[in-house]
């Protein structure tokens, strides 16, 4: 049967030369990431195909479905190694990536290899951001709405990638259903064909070794039975790990998502704390900074490192600048991390102490604003804002950082109203600057989604909310531009 085999596919052959292929220095652990990642993808892989025999992608059954999962033993089970799987993949990536980069193994003839490896990092983050959204409960729905407006802050294509994600003016079913596809089907075929690569030129080139000046000393070694032996062992401790998280430590579901609610203070992902954290200090003159730019410019870098660093050599001694410059910046993502971390928790207290109606975010003005209003006043208002204006504008009407603008303080807010109800009416697209900032515009028009009442309740509840004092706006005011 294998001649057979052999004599038509060289099947055989090929795992032999796998099997018996030399390592430079001999089996180690050293070299069990790559493997270990890979166990992960296939963990991931399999128990992702049993989740989408139970989960239904709609804004009216995501949350349902998640939730039938989560009452289901075994569903809950696989769910949760799904979910602990997800971490273990991205951290073992990042380990792998590490590892490649300390030791130069990044060098001439592997830039290709380190690329692909690059690409299969962002690949691999990109796959935990768009399954965070799918649960569709309260932090799977405001964390992502924050990566979608920071995803609106890049220049020239922010607009048209966070319409392509959210694919509205607010998140619903085709927001689901784009981060349904592209966690699902895209991501998952860019995965596999990068690993595909990424293996191909591997066995291409051959390991690498370790770090040293002539490796022609080492005393090689074979990959069966000793690298392998290694490899299970790593791989198994590493599904062990997952277990123990899955059953002791299984992923928290949330109230269902509900746009309405102004005080949910929401967290991201472990591996997107120190992108959080960075946002948290950086000033609102600078958000695009710690947005767009600063992750650009790690990309680039990591992508033309075989090219920055110029050392023949693959020694610690001779590249001790790429290392230092490592180590550093390993260690501002570990305190971004923790600081990011810490914040978040005492905001989540905050809010927990300081509960805020969900039916409005902050108390008229004065009495006098009420009665110019329009029938409802600035409590009608505030149901208005909360469902569909505080998701991209903030609870307390501060914006997104990069992304929307604040409208407490905001002087065109307390301005000419007529102004502001032609831009609420008609929408608004292009660069606009608000407190020094500069934002990319994307309201969308709501003539036709609300009536003239609730525009006119919810800019007179923008108008005397968070500090701001100006004049009601009526039905009538309204009625004369929304013709």
């Amino acid at each position: 049967m294998l001649t057979w085999l052999e004599q038509r596919t060289g099947f055989v052959s090929m795992v032999k030369d796998f099997l018996t292929e030399d390592i430079p220095g001999g089996a180690s652990y050293w070299y069990v990431f790559g493997s270990a990642t890979l166990f992960a993808m296939i963990v991931q892989i399999v128990t992702g195909i049993f989740l989408t025999f139970w989960y239904a992608p709609s804004a009216s059954t995501a949350y349902e479905s998640t939730k039938a999962i989560y009452d289901n033993a075994f569903q809950h089970a696989v769910l949760s190694i799904h979910y602990w799987g997800a971490s273990a993949m991205i951290a073992l990536v990042f380990l792998h990536l590490l590892q490649v980069l300390v030791w130069g193994a990044y060098k001439s003839p592997r830039e290709l290899q380190w690329i692909v490896g690059v690409l299969l990092f962002i690949v691999t983050l990109v796959l935990g951001l768009t399954g965070y959204l799918l649960p569709w409960d309260m932090n799977a729905y405001f964390a992502s709405q924050v990566a979608i407006n920071i995803s609106g802050t890049a220049p020239i294509l922010g607009p048209f990638i966070q319409r392509l994600l959210q694919d509205g003016p607010v998140m619903g079913t085709l927001t689901i259903n784009r981060f349904f596809g592209l966690h699902v089907w895209l991501m998952p075929a860019a995965l596999v064909g990068l690993v595909g690569a990424h293996l191909f030129i591997f066995r291409h080139n051959g390991p690498a070794g370790p770090p040293v000046e002539d490796p022609r000393p080492l005393r090689p070694g074979r990959f069966w039975p000793d690298q392998m032996f290694m490899d299970t062992v790593i791989s198994f401790f590493v599904f062990i790990i997952i277990l123990f998280l899955a059953t002791f430590a299984p992923p928290f579901l949330d109230q269902k998502a509900d746009p309405t609610n102004v005080t949910f203070v929401p967290y991201p992902a472990w591996y997107f704390l120190a992108l959080f954290g960075l946002l948290n200090i950086m000033p609102p003159s600078l958000e695009l900074v710690g947005t767009i730019l600063i992750p650009t410019v790690v990309i680039i870098v990591l992508l033309a490192l075989p090219w920055l660093d110029r050392s023949t050599l693959r020694t610690f001694g001779s590249r001790a600048p790429i290392l230092w410059a490592t180590t550093l910046v390993v260690f501002i993502v570990v305190v971004l991390s923790i600081y990011s971390q810490v914040s978040i928790q005492a905001k989540q207290a905050a809010a927990a102490q300081n509960p805020v109606p969900k039916t409005a975010a902050a108390a008229p003005a004065s009495a006098t604003a009420v009665a110019n209003n329009a029938p409802g006043g600035v409590a009608a208002g505030g149901k208005v804002f909360s469902t569909n204006c505080s998701s991209c504008h903030g609870a307390a009407g501060a914006g997104v950082p990069g992304a929307f603008p604040p409208l407490a303080g905001n002087p065109f807010v307390t301005g000419d109203k007529t102004k502001v109800i032609r831009v609420v009416v008609n929408g608004l697209h292009g660069q606009i600057s608000v407190k020094g900032s500069t934002y990319n515009g994307q309201m969308p028009a709501w003539k036709g989604n609300l009536s003239n009442s609730d525009i006119a309740n919810v800019i007179t509840f923008i108008r005397n909310s968070w500090g701001n004092k100006a004049s009601a706006v009526t039905t009538a005011d309204v009625s004369k531009i929304a013709k």
